[in-house]
């Protein structure tokens, strides 16, 4: 039973700027290992993929220090314009845990093209020839760049997170669910459900207001491709960690028993090869 997608910070090592302490309150402190055990345990999950928060070297070196016991693998970041191999050996010098992965913050870089970098592509081949996935955060607008990218590369792995960010509930989702059909047509990219509430207001939500996003994810990549992921702590802007995990309980009540150990473990550890 695996959390694909969780953070964890010292601010103190690794400023998160873009914590807002007024409108992000719940998340404006630390966040270890302890936290995360507790936030497992009340999702009833045994281990969790931390990912990334900042683009940061220094940070990915330390998150790759992390608690094995509860860790189950680091998405970290490195430079994909810069040669990559000398990156992962300095996260994996002194790591307690696998790199799995990598992920840049594509939906907040300032070139809204970083994705078609030529450059890129070569940090792309690196990760590929590395046996690593690339954790692909966008916006909905940016889903025809990951598909373009992700057929560019048919050998990478690529894991989209927060399927995509979806609009709200009660907004337009046609683009998105265009785009996000597009690329699941691709067999390399997997999604995760996460992120949904991340956004939304503690009791403004519920989970049928969810059901249409979820359902449109289900069809286009089926639960052999569907990861589940709080995104804790960010979950807590929501309404909390366990709250998500009860409504994608809700929502995937018609998948079998085998299709939800796929959704709730099975598929991260296939991909993530956290064997």
């Amino acid at each position: 039973m695996i959390d694909a997608h969780v953070h964890l910070w010292d601010r103190a090592l690794d400023p998160q700027d873009w914590i807002d302490p007024q409108t992000m309150a719940p998340i404006a402190r630390d966040f270890g290992t302890a936290d995360l055990s507790a936030m497992l345990a009340s999702t009833g999950l045994e281990r969790a993929v931390v990912v990334q928060a900042s683009n940061s070297l220094a940070e990915s070196v330390r998150l790759g220090q992390l608690d094995p016991s509860v860790v189950a693998g680091l998405v970290g970041w490195v430079d994909l314009t810069a040669e990559v191999g000398p990156q992962l050996d300095r996260i994996r010098r002194n790591a307690t845990v696998p790199v799995v992965g990598v992920r840049h913050l594509v939906h907040i870089d300032p070139d809204p093209e970083w994705m078609l970098r030529e450059e890129v592509a070569r940090g792309l081949g690196a990760l590929d020839r590395a046996g690593l996935c690339f954790d692909l955060v966008v916006r909905d607008w940016q889903l025809p760049q990951a598909a373009l990218v992700s057929g560019r590369h048919e050998g990478l792995r690529f894991v989209l997170d927060h399927l995509g960010g979806p609009p709200g509930p009660a907004e337009d989702a046609s683009e998105w669910a265009a785009g996000l059909r597009e690329l699941a047509r691709r067999p390399n990219v997997v999604a995760k459900v996460s992120g949904l509430v991340s956004g939304l207001a503690p009791g403004s939500w519920r989970a049928e207001d969810l059901a249409d996003r979820v359902t449109i994810a289900l069809e286009a990549f089926g639960p052999d491709r569907l990861l589940y992921g709080s995104d804790w702590p960010l979950a807590e802007l929501g309404g909390g960690a366990a709250a998500w995990r009860s409504a994608v309980d809700s929502l995937f009540a018609g998948l079998s028993e085998a299709e939800r150990r796929r959704v709730f473990g099975d598929n991260a550890a296939e991909v993530y090869c956290l064997f």
